[in-house]
């Protein structure tokens, strides 16, 4: 599913405009965003949560000349499904 299809999944769901439908869309990416980059975990019950983890710097290798190199220090973002969303799956 793309965000088009998501977009349009939410409209036909929630009886909102697509229109609507993309600015609610649009404003939860944006909010979520905002969250994780000032260190915030993001909980939504029964679907999962979001959380910022530091990912350390390390060495590395290129598979094609084995020559080591080194992979810069960064922040990864984590999903942890909720236990009615994975329920919902299964």
């Amino acid at each position: 599913m793309n965000k088009s299809e998501l977009i349009d999944a939410i409209a036909a769901e929630s009886g909102l405009t697509k229109a609507d439908a993309t600015k609610a869309l649009n404003g939860f990416i944006k909010a979520t965003s905002q969250a994780l980059k000032s260190g915030d975990k993001l909980a939504l019950t029964g679907f999962g949560s979001f959380s910022v983890s530091e990912r350390p710097a390390r060495d590395g290798r290129n598979p094609k000349s084995g020559e080591v190199i080194k992979i810069a220090a960064k922040n990864v973002i984590k999903f942890k499904a909720g236990s009615e969303l994975t329920d919902n799956v299964n």
